[in-house]
């Protein structure tokens, strides 16, 4: 019986990767040692949910401030939170069918900035062409393969993971609207997913939003595809996951006290 190697697995080999992975683990194995986190962890689960959306839409150029009373009208804003909220629902979807979470994260994140017809599906274009992104035949065949590697066809640890999907849905920019907001979920899904963060105690988009020109220019590298781009973006997403699980313990703290 032949194996066949792991797709991701040469990322490991690359520059600072391992140890990255490590510090990342570590940091959110943490978290979830906090004593708020053994029995009151649903609490501090939706307090990084809501931080995580309000971060995730200050970079997708929203408002990261909620209204004193009444619902959220910034657009952006509002599908950030309505895709926070649904990742729970989700998750199972995200392991069988990762395409269809894809499409369900976009008809709420980009409900209040897209024609119905847009909402859910890959636009035809792929990237905006000033960004020069991929064909469309390109971006669905990424997707695809993006697809069978969160079902289950890559054993990678889950900081890579997270970074292949995050950086992978930037990079194809596939729906035209809503796609950092979509990515980021999608990256906090497999977080999630992969046991990494299983409870959604972690709060990365605080660390992308903190260092933002870090977070766009390593986006950047990793759609090139080049070695060295493909280490530096792992490696901000595993220091983001630091800086997110520095977060959770504050989260954690407050309601503790």
């Amino acid at each position: 019986m032949t194996s066949h190697p792991d797709p991701l697995g040469p990322l490991l080999e690359l520059p600072g990767v391992l140890d990255a992975v490590d510090a990342a683990r570590s940091a959110v194995d943490e978290v979830h040692r906090h004593p708020a986190n053994r029995r009151g962890w649903p609490s501090t689960a939706a307090e990084a949910s809501v931080r995580a959306a309000r971060a995730s839409a200050a970079l997708d150029g929203g408002s990261a401030e909620l209204p004193a009373e009444g619902p959220v009208a910034e657009p952006v804003l509002a599908g950030a939170l309505r895709a926070a909220e649904a990742i729970g629902g989700l998750l199972g979807t995200w392991q069988r069918a990762p395409l269809q979470a894809l499409a369900r994260l976009h008809v709420l994140a980009a409900a209040d900035l897209s024609p119905d017809e847009g909402l859910g599906r890959p636009s035809s274009g792929g990237a905006p062409a000033a960004h020069a992104g991929p064909a469309p035949a390109e971006v669905s065949a990424r997707l695809d393969t993006l697809g069978r590697l969160v079902a289950g066809a890559t054993q990678v640890p889950g900081p890579v993971q997270v970074a292949v999907v995050h950086g992978e849905l930037l990079a194809l920019s596939a729906f035209g609207t809503a796609d950092g907001v979509v990515a980021r979920a999608a990256a906090r899904l497999t977080a999630i997913a992969t046991g990494l963060d299983p409870k959604g105690l972690v709060v990365p988009e605080v660390g992308h939003l903190r260092r933002e020109p870090e977070y766009r220019d390593a986006a950047e590298g990793f759609a090139t595809g080049e070695p060295d781009a493909l280490a530096t973006w792992i490696v901000h997403c595993c220091d983001a996951l630091v800086a997110g699980a520095r977060e959770a313990n504050s989260i954690a703290d407050s309601l503790a006290s």
